[in-house]
């Protein structure tokens, strides 16, 4: 289950809680809801494609957002949300897609990380149009959401969304604009029970603009790459003032958590350990650039600035 996480992360970087709870326990954003009942009803385009395959976690979860789901013919193995892709056939991922299964889904569109140039080569020699997937920061999801809703189709429900999140995001920003930024560090992986092979997010990707836009205050944003491995120096030259880890999925327990976070108190001189600011956030929501980026975005300021939300 670990190396399932890291590797849907890497995957993200390279190219779960539900969204319904999190609009019921913040109104102002109750209108995606009605965005998305309304995206499930529009029509489609009679042009549009009818049979779909995504090997992208967050493609999958863009088009189920904006009424595309009943499309989706097949996903990745590494899909999980909405619930609803459990019954979808599994057609491999980034590293092992399984041509022969996704052809024999007969698809219309297929949805494809713009990495995977053999696997574009074979499903065009098939001549099946794709989709090629690209994502570097925070601004690519709603423009990927824009994009891929015009070419199924459903590009006024798309639109409408991506707005509504944009806003979302905004009002999180604005919210925390004015407070102090603590110095953070971003935690994307780690050896369980000790501080060995910890990989935290650097200061390019959109976990980096994630937290700025939370309020943070990133220590590696001078290290332009998505992802750093930290040794035991460099944690406590950095100094953070706060320490947000991200587990995926099912990789932890929450019966572990207390333990996980204490693996810390190895370091009792930097800041976030000594003032208890060491946080273990879980969720799948971290992993996928797709609609549940608000959540994320939430969870992080709630934790950078609690003072914030009461």
């Amino acid at each position: 289950m670990k190396h399932r996480a890291r590797l849907t992360l890497l995957c993200a970087l390279a190219c779960g809680a539900g969204l319904r709870p999190w609009l019921e326990a913040n109104p102002t954003a109750g209108s995606a809801a009605v965005i998305q009942a309304r995206a499930r009803t529009a029509p489609a385009r009679g042009d549009s494609p009818r049979r779909i395959v995504s090997l992208v976690p967050s493609t999958t979860e863009m088009l189920f957002a904006i009424g595309g789901g009943d499309r989706v013919v097949g996903v990745s193995n590494y899909d999980h949300f909405p619930p609803e892709v459990e019954k979808i056939p599994r057609v491999g991922g980034l590293i092992d897609p399984n041509v022969e299964r996704l052809l024999s889904l007969r698809p219309d569109l297929v949805v494809v990380y713009d990495t995977q140039v053999e696997l574009k080569r074979q499903i065009g020699r098939a001549g099946i149009p794709i989709y090629p997937y690209t994502h570097r920061n925070l601004a690519d999801i709603t423009q990927t959401m824009r994009s891929l809703g015009a070419r199924v189709g459903l590009k006024e429900a798309a639109d409408a969304l991506a707005r509504q999140i944009e806003q979302r995001l905004a009002a999180i920003g604005a919210r925390v604009a004015r407070l102090p930024r603590p110095k953070t560090l971003l935690v994307i992986g780690r050896d369980r029970g000790s501080l060995r092979n910890v990989d935290a997010s650097g200061g390019y990707g959109f976990l980096h603009n994630l937290l700025e836009t939370a309020g943070g205050a990133d220590v590696l944003a001078d290290m332009q790459r998505q992802s750093v491995m930290m040794s035991t120096e460099m944690i406590l030259t950095r100094a953070p003032d706060v320490i947000i880890e991200l587990h995926y999925g099912a990789s932890i327990a929450s019966a572990n958590l207390d333990a996980e976070r204490r693996v810390w108190n190895a370091v009792p001189s930097v800041p976030a350990v000594k003032s208890g600011r060491v946080y273990l956030l879980v969720g799948d929501e971290f992993v996928v650039p797709g609609p549940r980026i608000v959540i994320a975005a939430d969870r992080f300021a709630r934790a950078l600035h609690p003072e914030a939300f009461k």
